[in-house]
C-alpha cells in the first residue's frame, strides 16, 4: 500500500504554446497559421529538409514567402544574420521551422532578435521546440539563455514526418531527448509534474528506439518516440539543466561535435557522476530503464542501438577537451554534486575513449 505523499514546494509555470499531435496533423498547418493570425512566413530548414519545406510552401500559397535552407547545427551567428536578411528582403512576418534542433534553434534566434514569431514542425526527437532556451555560436563559443519570446506559437507533431528519418539519426535524437528528462529528475526546480513526465518519457523512448531500430517504418514506434520527445521537451522547458547539458554545449561550441550523438555518448558518464547524489532520480531511472544501474543501462542501450561509442569517434581529442573543461568551470551550472577538474576528468576520459561508465 502506498504511503502518504508529501511533495516539496514547487512552481509549474504556464506555457502558451499550442500543441497538435497525431498522424496526419501536418494537414492542420494552414488552418493553424490562419487561426493564430501569423503573417506571411519564411520556412526554415537544413538542406536535408529542403524537399519538405518546398512542398509545404507549394501547399500553402499566400501563407509563405520562401524557403531558407541553410540552418546549421549549433546556430552559427553568420547563419542567423543570413536568415534575418532573407526574411527582411522577402517581407516575412513569421517563420515555420521544419526539422530538428538546427531549424528550430534558428527560428528561436529570429524570434528573439528579429521579433518573428514561429510555428514548429519537428521531424526529429530533439524536443527543443518546447523550451524557452536559445543558443547561438560565435567564435567557437555557444552562448545560451532563456526567454519566453523564443517559444513557438504552436507545434505540429506528425509522426509520419519522422518515418524517413534514418535510424542512426533517429536513435541519437531520441537519446538526446532522454538526456533532457534525465537531468530534469535532479533539477533544482523540478516538480511532481516534471518527475512524472520524465519517468514516462525515458521508459517510452527507450522502448520506442529499440522498435525503430528493428523496423524504421513501424508507425507505433515512431508515434511513441515523438510522444516521448514532446514529454522530454516539456521537462527541458520547465526545469534547469545541469552539468551534462553544460558539457554538451561546450563540446559543440568548441569542437563542433554533432549535437545529438554527443548527448548520447556523454549521458551515461555524467549520470554515473551525478546519480550518486540524486537517489530519487536514480530510483525513477532504474524503474524507467528496468536496470539496477541506470548509467550502465543507458550505455548498454547505446550499444544495442549502434550509436558511436566515444567522443573520439565524433572528432574530439585530449587537446580539445582542455578548452571544454575551462568553459565548464568558468560558468558552472546548478548540479547535484560539486564539479572540479578531477570530476570532469573522471567523466570525460572514459567518454573520450569509449569506456564503460563508473558504476554506483
Amino acid at each position: 500500500m502506498r504511503g502518504p505523499f508529501a511533495p516539496s514546494d514547487f512552481t509549474v509555470p504556464a506555457l502558451a504554446t499550442r500543441v497538435l499531435f497525431g498522424h496526419g496533423r501536418l494537414a492542420s498547418l494552414g488552418a493553424e497559421l490562419r487561426d493564430t493570425g501569423l503573417g506571411p512566413a519564411l520556412l526554415l530548414c537544413t538542406d536535408s529538409g529542403r524537399d519538405l519545406a518546398h512542398r509545404l510552401a507549394a501547399d500553402l500559397p499566400g501563407a509563405t514567402v520562401g524557403v531558407f535552407d541553410q540552418a546549421r547545427m549549433h546556430v552559427p551567428r553568420q547563419t542567423v544574420e543570413a536568415a534575418r536578411t532573407t526574411a527582411t528582403a522577402l517581407g516575412a512576418e513569421a517563420c515555420i521551422a521544419v526539422g530538428g534542433g538546427s531549424a528550430i534553434g534558428l527560428a528561436k534566434a529570429l524570434a528573439l532578435e528579429a521579433d518573428l514569431p514561429y510555428v514548429a514542425v519537428p521531424t526529429t526527437y530533439s524536443g527543443s521546440e518546447m523550451t524557452a532556451v536559445w543558443g547561438v555560436t560565435e567564435d567557437g563559443t555557444k552562448t545560451t539563455g532563456r526567454s519566453e519570446r523564443v517559444r513557438p506559437v504552436a507545434v505540429v507533431y506528425d509522426p509520419g514526418l519522422t518515418v524517413s528519418l534514418p535510424v542512426e539519426v533517429s536513435v541519437t535524437s531520441g537519446l538526446n531527448a532522454i538526456a533532457h528528462a534525465a537531468e530534469a529528475l535532479y533539477a533544482p526546480d523540478r516538480s511532481p509534474l516534471t518527475d512524472l513526465m520524465a519517468g514516462e518519457a525515458v521508459g517510452v523512448m527507450a522502448e520506442a528506439l529499440l522498435g525503430i531500430a528493428a523496423d524504421p517504418t513501424d508507425a507505433n514506434s515512431r508515434a511513441s518516440a515523438l510522444y516521448a520527445a514532446w514529454l522530454c521537451g516539456m521537462c527541458l522547458g520547465l526545469t534547469t539543466m545541469s552539468l551534462h547539458h553544460k558539457l554538451c554545449h561546450a563540446l559543440g561550441g568548441s569542437l563542433d561535435l554533432p549535437h545529438a550523438p554527443t548527448h548520447a555518448v556523454l549521458l551515461p558518464h555524467t549520470l554515473a557522476f551525478n546519480l550518486a547524489a540524486a537517489p530519487m532520480a536514480r530510483s525513477r531511472l532504474t524503474q524507467a530503464l528496468r536496470h539496477e544501474d541506470p548509467p550502465t543501462g543507458l550505455w548498454e542501450l547505446n550499444q544495442r542501438l549502434g550509436v558511436p561509442a566515444s567522443l573520439r569517434e565524433l572528432g574530439a581529442d585530449e587537446a580539445g577537451l582542455t578548452a571544454v573543461v575551462e568553459q565548464t568551470l568558468a560558468v558552472p551550472y546548478a548540479n547535484p554534486r560539486p564539479v572540479d577538474r578531477d570530476a570532469l576528468d573522471a567523466i570525460l576520459t572514459p567518454a573520450l575513449h569509449g569506456g564503460a561508465p563508473a558504476t554506483a
